[in-house]
């Protein structure tokens, strides 16, 4: 895939407008849930941040705003959305390594490497589960084409010892990961994530530990937006998700009893 020309682009704010991010008029486009992935994070300053999979670099570039100081090191099958990452970096004053490589395939001088925290928002939807995009960029995006359990195990060679994986998904693919992390990953929370009260989760975030032991956490639902429907046009989040999509606050991540 060849990069893309201005033309073909838009610049978005996200937080508020402290992260503006290039992206394509066609194509795959960030939405919120990168911007809830990395706020799931609890990085601190200093420590080092892997997205495989990162696209445009919206969440890595989310994750820093929040945590001033991390290391930010991205993967990215698509050669123009990894062009894409680097100058998002670059325009935002945040400088992010980024690897234009196959998760299955990754350059030696990243297997040398560990990291804190690994955070992945694969493909929802299995290959053939879902009609195809004319896009291709937004094809690879959506459609997996590299299994989900390749994802977790890349994810886990490369955290050091009890470091975090964090990984959004939709609710049907919870089992895939679940069983993708057994005997590599443990101290697994999965946090549900509904639009509105009383209605079921469509996307999780799991996070899983390197090295942990501590028991199996399903947590109660976060929920999204006011309300049980949407009544009116305009914005209904809640205000602590208000807080995560427009002030770069930290998701609220239940404390452990």
């Amino acid at each position: 895939m060849s990069g893309f020309a201005d033309s073909d682009l838009t610049c978005n704010g996200f937080l508020g407008g402290r992260v503006q991010l290039w992206q394509p008029v066609r194509g795959y486009r960030a939405g919120v849930d990168p911007v809830l992935l990395a706020a799931a994070v609890p990085a601190k300053s200093g420590e080092t941040l892997l997205e495989l999979g990162c696209g445009a670099g919206q969440a890595l570039l989310c994750a820093a705003a929040r945590v001033p100081g991390l290391v930010l090191t991205g993967v990215e099958l698509q050669p123009a959305y990894a062009a894409l990452a680097g100058r998002n970096g670059a325009e935002n004053g945040r400088q992010i390594e980024i690897f234009e490589a196959d998760l299955s395939e990754l350059p030696d001088a990243l297997k040398q490497r560990q990291f804190h925290h690994v955070i992945a928002n694969p493909p929802y939807y299995k290959a053939g589960a879902h009609s195809q995009s004319q896009d291709a960029g937004r094809r690879v995006a959506l459609g997996e084409e590299t299994p989900l359990a390749d994802w977790v195990s890349a994810a886990a060679r490369r955290l050091a010892p009890k470091g975090y994986l964090h990984m959004i998904q939709r609710a049907d693919r919870l089992p895939d990961m679940l069983t993708a992390c057994a005997g590599a990953l443990g101290s697994i929370e999965v946090l549900p994530l509904a639009p509105r009260a009383g209605r079921a989760a469509e996307l999780v975030i799991l996070r899983a530990r390197k090295g942990g032991r501590a028991d199996f956490r399903l947590h109660a639902p976060l929920i999204l937006h006011e309300g049980i429907r949407h009544e009116q046009d305009g914005e209904s989040y809640r205000p602590e998700i208000r807080a995560v999509l427009r002030e770069g606050a930290a998701l609220p991540w239940p404390k452990q009893p």
